[in-house]
């Protein structure tokens, strides 16, 4: 025989949890137990075109990194440098870099007894490919690497002499041979003058012809020099003036880009001290700032996870920017920034023992977040976005490329950045945007000529719905998939379903 309760305590406590369960559903717009389960309702995106918050100055490009598979002969090259001009893009930055000290050092070896070790034999084909490919448009050559006899070491630095092995142990030393830091200035001068006035003169004075006069608008002084060499803000004041001042005498319309940090947030010090005209040299030009930033995850997380942890680490590298852009206004208000390294990067690319496949909308993540990325640093005021990179492999940051490695085609990376490229450019107007939910982010943009157009991305690793009231019939150009060009459609009544990570840009109508 069963007790009943004669207090009724147990109905009590029943009705009490069913309550709170309710307003708990209510709340987080979940179904309550043994509701029936329904669909969630749309986000409501709204632009407010009458409310313009700027002017963009922000031009979406990329960078180009120099490794074996962009040299002649590789599988993907012809593939991957007619991606590269397929794009049209703007301020290109071009890195010759480190892990492969062959495709990066033009003189490897130092000068002794008249005779000099210039040779342009590996650099000159991937080099002269870049050109080729981005014919027409601004570029930003970065040769980062300086030739590691100029540092004192305990003993010479050996490189491998297969130029396709990667060495990741080729920098060393932090003290210069020359403390007067010519050495290093002349390395560079005579790299530019090689590329742009046809040749130049060696150390004992031999002239070297390279029958070279290509254009070069910008000239990044070093990479990641809180990293590389681990250089103070005051070493690296002196060493970019003296470098700049070299420069100038062969290139003398040559514009300069300074820091390439890549951990901004953790030298807010080094801004502080370089975009200080007091610690330059007279007439030292301050063209352009630069620094870097990547998502990265812990080990044990997954794609549900990631989208959450890329995007709050965007949003806390964003205020390190509000705060540069701040000294850069008060110390050297005309120098323009360039964030020109802008990515993921996961775990697994620097532990090969935790190697794992990357899944498929990781590519549609890691391009969501850069455009999310080149919307928020348009409205603070950054002139030049660069998505990091065109071609990464296993031993070079796979997580990083935008081309898939096996056969040179683009991911969603690429596709997403050509998006961009085809809708956005410096000149627009900033309209204000509202959506009912964090998950998707929303941003009007409206172009000279006076078109309207909403950049929408969806956050989330899920299909969202959303609804754009006034929208009916627009056209909508999006990327989806995680290998697929942008698709075409017309939007029905006003709504459309963003796949998971989803980037579109709808031409809003005209009434």
């Amino acid at each position: 025989m069963r007790l009943q309760n004669p207090s009724g305590h147990g109905r009590r406590s029943h009705l009490l949890r069913a309550g709170l369960a309710a307003a708990a559903a209510a709340f987080f717009g979940c179904p309550s137990p043994g509701a029936p389960a329904s669909a969630p309702p749309p986000v409501t995106v709204q632009p407010h075109w009458r409310r313009v918050t700027g002017i963009s100055r922000a031009t979406p490009t990329l960078q180009v990194v120099v490794n074996p598979l962009l040299r002649p002969g590789s599988p993907i090259h012809d593939a991957a440098f007619q991606a590269l001009k397929k794009l049209g893009a703007n301020d290109v930055r071009f890195v010759p870099w480190l892990p492969y000290p062959r495709l990066a050092v033009a003189e490897l070896q130092p000068p002794a007894r008249g005779r000099t070790h210039w040779d342009f034999s590996l650099l000159d084909p991937i080099v002269l490919d870049f050109f080729r490919a981005t014919r027409g448009h601004s570029r930003i050559v970065n040769f980062s690497t300086i030739p590691q006899w100029m540092f004192a070491t305990r003993r010479p630095v050996a490189y491998p002499a297969d130029p396709d092995q990667v060495n990741w142990s080729y920098e060393q030393g932090r003290r210069l041979r020359d403390p007067s830091m010519r050495q290093v200035a002349g390395y560079y001068a005579r790299l530019v003058s090689w590329y742009t006035r046809g040749g130049f003169r060696d150390e004992y004075g031999v002239w070297h012809g390279s029958g070279y006069h290509h254009r070069i608008q910008y000239w990044e002084v070093l990479n990641e020099v809180d990293f590389e060499h681990s250089m103070s803000p005051r070493f690296y004041t002196r060493l970019y003036d003296r470098v700049t001042a070299a420069i100038r005498r062969v290139a003398p319309r040559m514009k300069f880009v300074g820091a390439a940090l890549a951990m901004p947030s953790l030298h807010p010090e080094f801004f502080e001290y370089f975009l200080n005209p007091r610690h330059h040299r007279r007439g030292a030009p301050l063209n352009m700032i630069s620094y870097h930033f990547y998502a990265s995850p812990t080990p044990r997380q997954t794609l549900d996870d990631w989208q959450y942890t890329f995007f709050d680490q965007a949003d806390h590298f964003l205020d390190s920017v509000r705060y540069i852009q701040a000294l850069r206004r008060r110390l050297a208000w005309s120098t323009k920034t360039d964030v020109d390294e802008l990515g993921c990067i996961l775990p697994h690319d620097t532990a090969p023992r935790l190697a794992r496949p990357i899944p498929a909308r990781y590519w549609n993540l890691c391009g969501a977040m850069y455009a999310y990325l080149y919307a928020r640093l348009a409205g603070l005021g950054v002139q030049v976005a660069g998505e990091s990179q065109l071609v990464g492999y296993p031993s070079q940051f796979p997580s990083v490329t935008m081309l898939d490695w096996r056969n040179g085609r683009p991911n969603a990376r690429y596709w997403i950045l050509k998006l961009l490229l085809a809708h956005f450019h410096a000149g627009d107007r900033l309209a204000d945007a509202s959506s009912s939910s964090a998950a998707v982010f929303a941003q009007g943009f409206i172009t000279p000529r006076g078109r309207r157009e909403l950049l929408l991305i969806n956050k989330r690793n899920r299909a969202i719905e959303v609804a754009l009231p006034g929208a009916g019939g627009a056209a909508v150009e999006s990327v989806s998939s995680p290998d697929s060009p942008p698709a075409r459609a017309k939007l029905q009544a006003g709504r459309i379903a963003l796949a998971p990570f989803e980037v579109s840009v709808i031409a809003w109508p005209r009434h």
